[in-house]
């Protein structure tokens, strides 16, 4: 890809993230393509379906979340790490459930892409969690799919303030804490 076509391309899924996150699903084509500053042929060019573009942003914030965990492991003591993680995945999941419905409507939840997804996360939280309970600061009996229910669950409730998330997760890291 040319440095601009990759420019665009990193633009249009940037301003679809944050279109989507604003308005949900119900966001159009023409504004994303109006918040990257693109006409509606450049954002066809790289994505000619809806749901290539849905995908695209989707596959972004995974992978996020695997640089993430990568990052963190190798620049912070295990306590820090895992936190810094979870705070990142609570954001990741409070912005992503509209996108994950409309994906699994679309495509189904055993497709290649959710699939990936789903692995892609569960090493992350392995890496970051086993690496806590190895140094003997986080619960040895707690599975990573145990914290990841916990911290999605903090994300479920309609209307709920940031503040009371953070006091939330605060509650779950409090109760990993070994």
């Amino acid at each position: 890809m040319r440095a601009d076509a990759r420019r665009n391309y990193a633009a249009l899924v940037d301003a679809a993230r944050a279109a989507l996150t604003e308005h949900g699903a119900a966001v159009s084509l023409e504004e994303v393509a109006a918040r990257a500053g693109v006409g509606i042929g450049t954002l066809y060019r790289h994505f000619p379906r809806r749901l290539d573009l849905l995908e695209a942003v989707y596959r972004d914030d995974v992978e996020m979340l695997a640089h993430s965990a990568e990052t963190l492991s190798d620049s912070c003591p295990e306590w820090e790490a895992l936190e810094q993680w979870l705070f990142v995945f609570i954001g990741y999941a409070s912005t992503k459930r509209v996108l994950f419905h409309e994906l699994v409507d679309a495509i189904g939840k055993d497709s290649e892409l959710l699939t990936h997804s789903r692995q892609v996360i569960d090493a992350s939280v392995t890496r970051v969690l086993v690496r806590a309970q190895q140094a003997g600061v986080a619960r040895a009996d707690v599975q990573p799919s145990d914290l990841l229910r916990l911290v999605g669950g903090c994300t479920m409730m309609p209307n709920l303030e940031p503040d009371q998330q953070e006091r939330m997760l605060r509650i779950v890291l409090d109760g990993l804490r070994s």
